[in-house]
């Protein structure tokens, strides 16, 4: 493995600037804007190791998102709240864990109804309350209301439609209800799910983009490898539709829209990448590029997407007053070629233990990088413990207003730590993090415990696995001094797992992981 990175990091930030932090900064900075714009770039699928500025040993060049760490700052211990597509999503726009609700593991599919519920508080809805422009472009993947041939919507239980095989007989014409646009977003264009999911369709804000008058099947890895364990996924498709020019399409939407705002209203762009995750078709212009294969091409175009949003910042006069944030939903995905990858010096998962599904830390630590120019200082970093369903209380905390108790019970204001406010206290209680399969982990300061249950809940070590070793349905690691998770110590320190233990529990118990 490569050896950690040697950086300065800030001291912990604390919780002590709340909301009345970003006002204090900007009256000391007449010019900056007092609404600043924020674009926020989520990666799928991709893991801490495959960015080059937290990787120095990384074999893909991802200059854009590195200039994003030289002018900004990147966090060492980012988190998602899940190492699955899905629950992320949900937890970044409501600030709360998704196992609060239908979806307590795996994912939503391409018809699955909807995810986020009526009248919930997400991080559109509270930026467009204060005069945002908001917009969503690329992959939804949190589920929305499609009507039948038949009249209403699709009616069958959960149970159902949350499954990949599931089809229904769409009414192409007709609105679709509860998606984007209900929940905060003035604008959606992008596609129901993943890019291996059908309906292969664009959507644009609540109305299907033509209609699915033939079929494909896009659940590969590339296009020329389709392991035997993949079932046939043949569904509804657009005639037009081409998996190679999605994320060419979802860069130039981005771009485009950011050329339409002005300095006058300020804005909110979710861009939402359907890449490095599978289908792995990076379009003609990257097809070799990178000597780790398609793969690598794909990380690079995601890179240079990441480009074009800056330079598009740049041209409309935009940079100074917008936080740029890039991240990822989760780590790497194991079945790839990671194994090959490692063989040529490149750890997609850096020196952290698993992939995308699991508990370990390569699940769901992630890289996250910030840019707001005269406000975060260039070429800082921070080892401040986040998690992505910070997303809400931080931007409600930017524009001097407060979440109401019924919103945001997982998320807490980071602005601290993106501003280098520094205290002795970190900013989050615990986080917590699932695995694929719904099992737990609490992280706490160094300690970080993992309830895998007498079902294996490990992510991608098969239950067959688990039985054969016989490895423990409690681990419990020290990050300070075992970042790579190889010593359980749940046998040494009983009192660590009952407090996390509990905290956890009335994390559960009452609803909330922040405090009222």
């Amino acid at each position: 493995m490569p050896p950690i990175k040697r950086r300065t990091f800030l001291k912990g930030t604390g919780a002590a600037a709340a909301v009345a932090t970003l006002p204090s900064v900007l009256q000391n900075n007449p010019s900056a804007q007092s609404k600043p714009n924020v674009v926020f770039i989520l990666a799928d699928d991709m893991g801490y190791g495959d960015v080059s500025y937290l990787n120095e040993n990384s074999k893909i060049a991802t200059p854009n998102i590195d200039r994003i760490g030289q002018e900004g700052r990147f966090f060492t211990d980012a988190h998602s709240p899940s190492a699955l597509c899905t629950p992320t999503r949900y937890g970044i726009l409501t600030g709360r864990y998704c196992w609060r609700t239908r979806i307590t593991r795996s994912v939503c599919w391409g018809y699955s109804k909807h995810l986020i519920e009526p009248q919930r508080m997400t991080v559109a809805s509270l930026l467009k309350s204060q005069g945002y422009n908001t917009a969503c472009i690329g992959k939804w993947h949190l589920g929305m209301d499609m009507q039948t041939r038949v009249g209403g919507v699709i009616q069958d239980a959960h149970a159902i439609v949350d499954t990949r095989a599931y089809k229904a007989d769409i009414d192409w014409s007709a609105p679709i209800l509860n998606g984007p646009t209900s929940v905060g977003f003035d604008h959606f264009y992008g596609i129901s799910a993943s890019l291996d999911m059908y309906p292969y369709i664009w959507i644009e804000d609540d109305r299907f983009v033509g209609e699915c008058s033939t079929t494909q099947d896009l659940l590969f890895i590339t296009r020329d490898y389709k392991p035997e364990r993949y079932s046939d996924n043949t569904g509804p498709a657009h005639e037009d539709f081409v998996a190679e020019e999605v994320m060419p399409t979802i860069t130039q939407k981005t771009v485009d829209w950011i050329s339409q705002q002005d300095k006058t209203t300020p804005f909110f762009m979710c861009m939402s990448l359907t890449a490095p995750h599978i289908p792995i078709v990076p379009s003609l212009a990257y097809r070799g590029l990178s000597e780790l294969g398609p793969y690598g091409d794909f990380c690079i175009e995601v890179d240079d997407s990441v480009g074009r949003v800056l330079d598009a910042l740049e041209a409309s006069g935009l940079s100074d007053d917008t936080l740029v944030i890039f991240t990822a939903d989760n780590g790497c995905a194991p079945y790839i070629g990671v194994e090959e990858m490692n063989e040529k010096g490149h750890f997609p998962s850096y020196v952290y233990r698993g992939y995308k599904s699991d508990i370990f830390e390569g699940g769901h630590r992630i890289p996250f990088l910030a840019r707001w120019p005269n406000q975060i200082e260039a070429g800082s970093s921070s080892n401040e413990t986040i998690c992505l369903t910070d997303l809400l209380k931080t931007c409600a905390a930017m524009n001097g207003v407060d979440v109401p108790s019924s919103a945001g019970e997982d998320s807490y204001n980071i602005l601290p730590a993106l501003v280098g406010s520094s205290s002795s206290t970190p900013i989050r209680e615990a986080t917590i993090s699932t695995a694929g399969n719904g099992a737990f982990s609490v992280r706490q300061g160094r300690w970080k415990l993992e309830l895998t249950g007498s079902t294996g809940g490990y992510g991608n070590i098969s239950q067959e696995e688990v039985a054969a070793q016989g490895l423990p349905p409690v681990q419990l690691y020290d990050l300070e001094n075992d970042i790579g998770e190889t010593n359980n110590l749940y046998a040494e320190y009983p009192d660590v797992i009952s407090r996390l233990t509990s905290l956890l529990e009335s994390y559960r118990e009452s609803g909330r992981s922040t405090r009222l």
